[in-house]
């Protein structure tokens, strides 16, 4: 089969596109056939030896998988050749076959596509801990969404909706805020006045929540514009800079900030993810969250689709197909 393989850390360019043995299904793994292969943030920051976990190499990239099931070990129940599923894994995705435990493995919808199920792992589960568990959103409050056109800002958007919230996107064009706005956000503004068009559009209150996955000069501009009581989530910092918060702010402004670590909690609270991922999927198949698929992409092109997601381009998700899928 066919994978992408990180043989040592180094430029995204380095990345291998090669053959590679098929896994085989023993003990409790599944072994999926992709169909869709998210694309995050992290996985280009994982092969550039710049993420918290530093994997020996070589490794294979890759946190999300959705497809068929392929085969399945001797120990696994509930799962069968030929069931449609997604999974979710620290690493392995970018290849053909994927072999995953079944803990990670979860069944999907008929009528769900697998490039909408992708999305739904990472990014929306990201911001709905975010919201739901971290921030624990109230409806009526006001959130602000940095990087709001991105995937995961995208689901920030429309999980704050699906929880009653009022929602301000910002992002750095007309067109990513068109997307913003078509996403379902109520205002949408740009970065060059960010601390007081957050003012003004909150009566001078600030915002309940900030939503903020960005960092650098963004989050200095808007910590100064959090409501009393507010909760400013830190996501991380795609911009490049990781700030650093004055924290007498905090204090004048009675604000918390919170740090969003959704790998830690899908680890540790698997019970609390499940729930949150049958909550995320019935809200897809009412139709109250549609994620934004920007593109799919030839699994040979996974370089150049990581290059544009680190390079801020993107809108949405990009997502990999295997050939001939």
């Amino acid at each position: 089969m066919k994978a992408v393989v990180c043989e040592e850390y180094g430029p995204l360019k380095s990345l291998a596109y090669k053959d590679v043995a098929d896994p085989v299904a023993q003990g409790n793994a599944v072994v999926i056939r992709a169909k869709a292969i998210g694309v995050n943030y992290p996985d280009g920051l994982l092969v550039q030896g710049l993420y918290q976990m530093k994997p020996p190499t070589p490794f294979v990239p890759g946190m999300e998988v959705a497809g068929i099931v392929d085969s399945v070990g001797p120990d696994v129940t509930g799962l069968a050749p030929g069931d449609r599923v997604a999974a979710l894994m620290q690493m392995g995705s970018y290849s053909e076959l994927v072999s995953s435990p079944a803990a990670a493995v979860f069944p999907l919808p008929e009528k769900m596509d697998f490039a909408d199920a992708c999305a739904l792992l990472c990014a929306y589960g990201t911001s709905h801990h975010a919201l739901k568990q971290r921030a624990n959103l109230q409806p009526g409050e006001t959130v602000a969404v940095l990087g709001a056109a991105g995937s995961t800002g995208i689901g920030a958007i429309q999980i704050a909706k699906a929880m009653g919230a009022r929602v301000i996107a910002v992002a750095s064009t007309a067109e990513k805020q068109e997307v913003a706005r078509d996403s379902g956000a109520d205002e949408c503004i740009g970065y060059d006045n960010l601390k007081d068009d957050l003012k003004k559009l909150t009566n001078g209150k600030g915002v309940d929540v900030l939503f903020d996955p960005v960092g650098g000069d963004a989050f200095d501009s808007a910590c100064r514009a959090m409501a009393r009581g507010g909760r400013l989530l830190v996501i991380g910092f795609a911009s490049g800079r990781i700030p650093q918060l004055p924290v007498n702010l905090t204090l004048v402004k009675e604000f918390s900030v919170v740090g969003v670590f959704w790998g830690a909690f899908t680890a540790r609270e698997p019970g609390q993810y499940a729930s949150n991922m049958k909550e995320l999927i019935g809200w897809y198949m009412d139709g109250r969250v549609k994620p934004h698929i920007e593109g799919c992409y030839p699994l040979s092109e996974a370089p150049a689709v990581l290059e544009r997601v680190l390079g801020r381009g993107a809108t949405g998700k990009l997502v990999l197909v295997p050939e001939g899928e």
